[in-house]
């Protein structure tokens, strides 16, 4: 977000917003682009949904449902407050808790700021969504749904706010200098490379291992049953991206029509790099390979977006495309079972493209950048410094999502188990949990696919537990 990086290092001052400062078109972008990024939730559970077994797949589009409704009270309560208020390096104050004085600017934006700072909110608020809404693909089929609205709650408030807050908000200590004070030598991560993919990828590794292994995985194929459905939640996924990526410019301009440009142009040479891989490995390439494929492009250009060329873009799709068709054969290699390759798309997909920062960055795409190792880039603020500060900005959020989630799971679990009883598993979670099915297989009340549950009766006692 490259308003966001002039913050000063004085202390913070709250001000209310000029009217006059306001620009009605930027305003008009950014709550489209809000919109946008919402429909992406529901997208992401049409994406997921189709690649779970069909007795799993309405608890899939619950988790992310459920989601929406979760931190959309969280971030008004206290998430937002902690992101994008203070001066602090680590947490935000809480001038803005329950968003109280809403009318004054937001810290980190100052005179940059075009938008109303409820409009930001809004925007940021769907961020925060699909971040938490992302970690259900690396432990579906197991995961009680009372633990995971737990999670979910404490997750966005103590995990992603402050990740926001130190890469996100000008004050920062990944968005300020740790070289200079005052310096503007900071991780360039245009709309979430770290905080939303790294972020949630390593949060679903950690989730995944507390969780343990599917019953009967790896030997057992649990095949996607419908491939459309991940078709269509990868198509709208890329249409929601665009106010994801040139969005984040928070300004209708060049930045973010470049933002625009590169993020269609990297999904697509991500598609094609990872049916390349396909054919190259099995001989054959696939629908499934080409949705994974055009999402892998989508996350890794999600932190260059505002800072590449496009050439650039057609560069970096195309090695996470390739790279992350690799990537998901981890989880065989080492024994860990993320079920629909979080790890390997959004973690691995999100390394690569804040990596790919230090070697394209451009400041003929946006000033406010620093020119990468393959533009020439020197001196304190570009080149192989920038890589070290984007290798460091990745790590850190890497480690502390990592741990923090995994306290997080343990601590739930001393308090009611995470992990759905076997037989649940078994019958499925729609019928077992939830009391209802995504496809009604035989006549209501009678034997069917699921066994004998009758349609629309009461989940297992317990379940919601």
């Amino acid at each position: 977000m490259s308003h966001l990086l002039l913050a000063s290092d004085l202390a913070v001052k709250y001000v209310p917003l000029p009217a006059k400062q306001i620009d009605t078109g930027a305003t008009a972008w950014i709550l489209t682009s809000s919109a946008l990024v919402l429909l992406m939730t529901p997208a992401l559970a049409f994406f997921y949904g189709g690649m779970v077994r069909a007795k799993h797949t309405l608890t899939m589009l619950l988790q992310n449902f459920a989601t929406i409704g979760i931190v959309s009270v969280t971030w008004i309560v206290i998430g937002f407050t902690w992101a994008f208020s203070g001066d602090g390096k680590y947490l935000g104050d809480m001038h803005f808790v329950f968003l109280r004085h809403i009318g004054d600017e937001v810290p980190a934006l100052g005179d940059f700021q075009l938008i109303p700072t409820m409009c930001f909110v809004a925007f940021q608020l769907t961020f925060a969504i699909i971040t938490p809404a992302l970690i259900t693909g690396s432990t579906a089929d197991r995961w009680r749904f009372g633990p995971f609205v737990a999670f979910v709650t404490i997750w966005s408030v103590v995990i992603y706010a402050p990740v926001a807050h130190w890469v996100f908000d000008g004050y920062g200590w990944l968005n300020r200098s740790l070289i200079e004070p005052g310096g503007h030598f900071f991780a360039q991560d245009f709309a979430g490379g770290t905080v939303v993919h790294i972020n949630a990828g390593a949060a679903g590794l950690a989730m995944a291992l507390i969780l343990g292994k599917r019953k009967g995985w790896p030997k057992e194929q649990m095949r996607g049953h419908n491939i459309p459905f991940v078709l269509l939640g990868a198509g709208l996924l890329w249409f929601g991206w665009f106010g994801f990526n040139a969005g984040s410019e928070l300004g209708a301009d060049g930045v973010a029509s470049a933002a625009w440009v590169n993020t269609n142009t990297a999904t697509a040479t991500a598609l094609l790099g990872w049916l390349l891989a396909e054919k190259l490995r099995y001989g054959k390439s696939t629908a499934l390979g080409a949705a994974s494929g055009a999402v892998t492009g989508l996350v890794a250009i999600t932190p260059c977006a505002g800072w590449v060329s496009p050439m650039g873009s057609i560069f970096i799709g195309f090695i996470a495309g390739f790279v992350c068709a690799f990537a998901i054969s981890l989880k065989n290699r080492f024994g860990f079972d993320d079920s629909l390759d979080v790890v390997g798309v959004h973690f691995v997909g999100g390394w690569i493209g804040t990596l790919s920062v230090g070697f394209f960055s451009t400041k003929g795409t946006n000033s406010l950048g620093n020119d990468g190792i393959l533009y020439g880039g020197g001196g304190h603020f570009g080149g192989w410094n920038l890589l070290l500060h984007q290798f460091l900005a990745a790590g850190a959020v890497t480690v502390f999502s990592f741990v923090g989630t995994a306290i997080i799971g343990l601590i739930i679990n001393l308090v009611i188990k995470n992990r759905v009883p076997e037989d649940w598993e078994a019958e499925g979670l729609d019928t077992a949990m939830h009391g209802e099915s995504a496809y009604d297989w035989g006549a209501v009340g009678t034997s069917g696919h699921f066994g004998t549950t009758t349609a629309g009766a009461p989940a297992k006692e317990g379940a919601l537990a």
